[in-house]
C-alpha cells in the first residue's frame, strides 16, 4: 500500500535534490562533496522509510489480545 511521505522523508529528498543540483553546477572537489551529501540525505530518507514500514508492520502485533 502506498502512503504519503512523512515531512521528514520529504525534507531529506528535498535536501538530496538540492545537493545533486549543486553538484551538477560545481567543479571538483566541491562536486564530490555535494554528491556525498546527496548520498547521505538519501540514506537518511531510506532509513526513515524503513522505520515507518517496520512500525506499520509491527503495529498489529502490539495490540492487546481480546479475551
Amino acid at each position: 500500500m502506498l502512503r504519503a511521505l512523512s515531512s521528514e522523508i520529504r525534507e531529506c529528498y528535498r535536501h538530496a535534490e538540492e545537493c545533486k543540483r549543486r553538484a551538477e553546477s560545481s567543479v571538483e572537489p566541491t562536486r564530490t562533496d555535494f554528491l556525498e551529501m546527496e548520498r547521505r540525505w538519501l540514506f537518511l530518507a531510506h532509513s526513515y522509510e524503513f522505520t515507518e514500514r517496520l512500525t506499520d508492520f509491527s503495529r498489529p502485533a502490539r495490540r492487546p489480545a481480546h479475551k
